[in-house]
């Protein structure tokens, strides 16, 4: 009986390790890391408070033999890193990566395998993942499921988006953990390419603010050859569990080692300042690969875009209902009189970008196979050099180079991803030869090859690709619909934009909350900078658009604050020319913003609410300040201490007027000059749906 009782606790204490505990270098968060019965386990804790109760980890195998459970720990190792490094290009000029670390080696005897995991805690967060290092008996594997779990201390108030494989464009929900079950069914609005997975699954980033006044940012870093991770909700427990994104036959993922998974990331403070200044998520990917970076620039850009988004103008040529790119003849098929990507509307807007100083034109629908490429799950849709009989690709680029402007290219690659690796490096030398050196790609509607998503192994995979294919010609790429930005821009520069949530375009066709913007640098802006495409100041449609009766939720001066709210350093004014004209006033404004920064202030910052940004321009002692607001509108009371003592500026504010609304009186506004210094106080009110920007330029 003794020895039967000895026998069990050896195998208890085989199964159980002593925790492994470590400190963020403020000694503010604390990890606590051991095996527990054979599960590997963890905990986060922000000044005493619990962030992540104790959690598992591990990986679930397609052979079987998991890697969840029978572990004893190996070796373990502790350092500390810090650096500053300088991005090509940022919210500031340099960032500090600074960071204790943990790594934990864990063995499973029954099967002679083992692998590592890897803490790294930084003063604002916590980055983990699986390391795999080449052995005998885990080489190539298949991943059935990862088993990462975030235990959360309670019901928090989340700012959600539905767990989707597909798309990030809905709008987002504000609720408690609780009751996101029951409002799945509404939160899931259409799209052209979208698959939910669950009743309560979520995706990330994953914004929350608990009870007792912590916010908390769930999300992935450095997403390579891994599929995207989503988060699948226990809401009796408040529990999530990592989902990762299938292939077509429901594998999630094919490894070979050695190898890794992405970083997954918990961002944590008690101010939702912090969350918004945070550069864990770029501190988790690797240095620039480029040597050469003198190529890679940001861009404030005009496009032929808004008047096909809502309607007043087409991307297609003609009204063929079928076409084949490779037999159809363009020039004997009538036009329909409303594409917009013709010769005299394109020199419109290289005129305008000239007058006003910026650096390109967008050409949407310039190329053949426009007209029944939308919902065909069609193949071979386009070729991408070959353009409409209106557009002269060589005529227009020399007229916009005559004046100072490039053209941006367009790669609507109907997401027939196989069609487009055919022709990448065929289309890319087009864009060399023609003198464009940026391109926005689409990859709208459903993957092809089929039963494939936009965010699985193999789409993660091919979006890398572009970009780093495009690099070998020199070109900044901008991606739309593809998947959320992990960072990956600090490794990679020329992703110089991503789309991946619900930007401005679905206003034209619905239309967005009030608050949407009030939400989106705590969540999609984590990743990455987006290109949300700002500056709409015609906001009823139907006043150029009679067939379209959608609007805008914004006021005029809350569209000039997204410059500044909105980071991205690929900046386009979205509306048209003529809508501009009217308004050269607050239109200076998106003249003067930078779009490149060597600081970042945020002065005041509630999820949902409110958020006012300053930043500093680069190369310059000018700043620039804007703020958000949601529904209920906002009063701020500001101090300007960021300027530097003793210097005068000259603020110019333009702010919504006493009576502006976003439903009732959106267009009214209100600008003023001032001399201002680091003393100077304002107290400036956002109506309901607005904002205001400032410009303060040293004297």
């Amino acid at each position: 009986m003794k020895r039967g009782l000895f026998c069990l606790a050896m195998v208890a204490l085989a199964l159980t390790s002593m925790a492994q505990t470590l400190k963020s270098p403020d000694g503010n968060l604390s990890l606590s890391v051991e095996v527990k019965n054979g599960t590997p386990m963890y905990r986060l804790d922000y000044k005493n408070r619990s962030v992540i109760k104790e959690s598992s980890l591990g990986l679930e195998i397609k052979d079987g033999k998991h890697l969840t459970s029978g572990f004893t720990v190996g070796e373990t190792t502790t350092s500390t890193f810090d650096e500053t490094w300088e991005p090509v290009w940022g919210e500031t000029k340099t960032i500090r990566n600074h960071y204790n670390q943990l790594s934990v080696q864990l063995n499973q005897p029954s099967t002679q395998r083992h692998l590592v995991v890897t803490f790294r805690l930084f003063n604002d967060g916590l980055g983990f993942r699986y390391e795999f290092p080449q052995q005998a008996n885990l080489n190539y594997f298949v991943i059935k499921e990862e088993k990462t779990q975030f235990a959360l201390a309670g019901d928090h108030k989340a700012f959600w988006l539905p767990g989707d494989y597909d798309t990030q464009e809905y709008s987002t929900m504000t609720s408690y953990l609780s009751e996101v079950r029951g409002l799945m069914k509404a939160a899931v609005t259409g799209n052209a390419s979208q698959t939910t997975f669950s009743e309560t699954g979520l995706q990330t980033p994953l914004m929350m603010k608990s009870r007792d006044g912590l916010y908390i940012n769930i999300h992935e870093a450095a997403l390579v050859n891994y599929s995207c991770m989503s988060l699948d909700l226990d809401d009796k427990n408040y529990i999530l569990h990592s989902h990762l994104t299938p292939d077509a036959i429901g594998d999630k993922g094919y490894l070979q080692t050695p190898c890794t998974s992405p970083w997954r990331t918990i961002i944590v403070s008690d101010k939702a300042a912090d969350i918004l200044t945070s550069n864990l998520t770029l501190n988790l990917n690797e240095p620039c690969k480029y040597e050469d970076v003198s190529w890679i620039k940001p861009v404030k850009y005009v496009g032929v875009w808004w008047e096909m988004i809502t309607g007043k103008s087409s991307w297609a040529y003609t009204d063929l209902t079928s076409v084949k790119i490779d037999q159809t003849d363009y020039t004997q098929t009538p036009p329909n009189g409303r594409h917009a990507a013709n010769n005299d509307n394109v020199k419109k807007y290289i005129d305008f970008a000239a007058q006003h100083g910026f650096d390109a034109v967008l050409v949407e629908g310039w190329n053949t196979g426009w007209e029944d490429w939308f919902g065909n799950s069609k193949e071979y849709v386009f070729d991408f050099v070959t353009p409409y009989p209106d557009f002269d690709v060589t005529m227009l680029n020399q007229y916009a180079s005559s004046k100072g402007v490039k053209l941006m290219m367009h790669h609507e690659t109907s997401s027939s991803v196989r069609n487009y690796e055919r022709h990448m490096d065929q289309a890319y030398q087009f864009m060399v030869d023609n003198g464009y050196n940026a391109v926005k790609s689409g990859y709208v509607g459903d993957i092809i090859p089929r039963g494939e998503y936009h965010y699985s192994q193999s789409m993660i995979d091919h979006y890398l690709y572009a970009v780093t294919k495009a690099a070998e010609y020199k070109i900044m790429v901008n991606a739309h619909e593809a998947v959320r930005p992990t960072g990956l821009c600090r490794t990679y520069p020329n992703l110089i934009g991503n789309e991946s949530a619900r930007g401005t375009e679905y206003e034209a066709f619905g239309g967005s909350n009030p608050d949407h913007t009030t939400i989106l640098p705590f969540t999609r802006l984590i990743g990455g900078p987006m290109d949300y495409t700002p500056g709409i100041f015609e906001t009823r449609i139907s006043s150029f658009n009679p067939n379209n009766d959608s609007w805008v939720r914004t006021t005029l001066a809350r569209q000039l604050a997204l410059y500044v709210t909105m980071y991205s350093p690929l900046q386009m004014a979205a509306d048209m020319p003529e809508h501009y004209n009217q308004h050269l006033d607050a239109f200076q404004f998106i003249k003067d913003v930078a779009i490149d920064w060597d600081d970042t202030r945020v002065l005041e910052a509630e999820p949902g609410d409110y958020i006012t940004m300053a930043r500093k321009a680069k190369g310059t002692h000018n700043w620039f300040v804007g703020n958000t607001s949601d529904e209920n509108g906002h009063t701020s009371t500001l101090t300007l201490d960021f300027l530097d003592p003793g210097k005068k500026y000259t603020a110019t504010i333009y702010a919504d007027a006493k009576d502006a609304h976003y439903e009732t009186n959106p267009k009214a506004y209100t600008i003023k000059k001032m001399t201002v210094n680091s003393k100077t106080k304002l107290n400036l009110k956002a109506a309901p749906g607005g904002g205001y920007a400032i410009s303060i330029i040293a004297q």
